[in-house]
């Protein structure tokens, strides 16, 4: 099924000529790509079976050979972490596709970081990216249940929540409160698209956080929310620690016309460029070069934490939100 949402370019007229797809094109949809998944989903889930599965897989993404066996292999099947809980949902690990240069291979190597995380903690993941994620239908009808009753919030009775800017990580939220597990096994695998602009890069990333930020603020402090609590205050020290370090340097700067750092701060610096280096380890020589190199890696870090900041004091404000 491929949903032509408010589309300008020929999808549907190339979908339209395969026989083995059917497209459904939206209608009056304001609500972009939640509203269109649930436009379809409305009228899936009431024909399915509760032991089918529902693959979502965005547009600009493809999944490797691996993908599909491996999510119908762990889904529907016991958490492994002796909790009792079924797994609801399986979501993949992904590459950055060819392209955008030199802010392209930056993503590349951050995707890389990523998936070198998810291994590491046999596929345990904080969300269900919405680049491509298997559910069972009957996690999708509780889902839908439980925000018809207010369980969970949502202001109707769909799979994913309209009003939020980042309808993936929500529902891997609203499935961990109906006491779903989650997971991305290292079989997963799928290319995604990067961003081949710091514009579009840095709207991406502003989105993404402040709709993370704000899906908390809906769930409140639950026992599901406290890692992910915690995870916002280390990412927001990691920002006051990185301008502490930044106003150190152009103090010394300007008192002494150099730069003299403390070593503490030079400690921290050498950790800093360890770690680049050995996350990139499977890109081969020349990222882990690059990775090396300091300005490269600090820049493009600080770049990243000023979007963190950004999407807190815009969700502070109240500010408008928008794609």
């Amino acid at each position: 099924v491929v949903i032509a949402d408010n589309c300008t370019d020929r999808t549907e007229d190339v979908v339209g000529k395969r026989a083995d797809t059917i497209l459904v094109a939206t209608e009056g949809n304001t609500h972009k790509k939640a509203g269109a998944l649930n436009a379809v989903l409305d009228r899936l889930l009431p024909r399915l079976e509760s032991a089918d599965s529902i693959l979502v897989v965005d547009a600009d993404s493809a999944l490797d050979d691996t993908f599909l066996e491996g999510a119908l292999a762990k889904l529907g099947s016991p958490a492994t972490d002796g909790s009792g809980r079924t797994i609801g949902g399986v979501g993949g690990t992904f590459r950055g596709g060819r392209g955008g240069g030199f802010i392209g291979t930056l993503q590349r190597n951050e995707y890389a970081r990523y998936a070198r995380d998810v291994r590491r903690l046999k596929g345990k993941v904080l969300v269900l990216t919405g680049t491509a994620a298997v559910f069972t239908v009957a996690a999708l009808r509780q889902v839908v249940d439980a925000r018809a009753t207010g369980r969970i919030p949502g202001a109707l009775a769909q799979v994913y929540d309209t009003n939020v800017l980042t309808e993936d990580n929500e529902l891997t939220l609203a499935l961990l409160h109906l006491g779903y597990a989650v997971l991305s096994p290292r079989e997963c695998l799928l290319e995604t698209e990067v961003m081949t602009t710091w514009r579009d890069l840095w709207n991406q990333r502003v989105r993404w956080k402040r709709g993370a930020i704000e899906n908390l603020m809906d769930y409140g402090f639950t026992r599901v929310t406290a890692r992910y609590w915690g995870r916002q205050v280390l990412t927001h020290f990691g920002v006051l620690v990185t301008a502490v370090y930044l106003a150190s340097i152009v103090y010394s700067i300007a008192a002494t016309g150099g730069v003299h750092l403390h070593p503490i701060w030079l400690a921290i610096t050498g950790v800093f460029i360890a770690e680049r280096i050995v996350t990139v380890r499977d890109r081969g020589p020349l990222q882990m070069a690059l990775a090396s190199t300091l300005l490269v890696e600090m820049s493009f870090d600080i770049f990243l934490q000023a979007a963190q900041a950004r999407a807190f004091w815009h969700t502070m404000r109240k500010t408008e939100r928008s794609w």
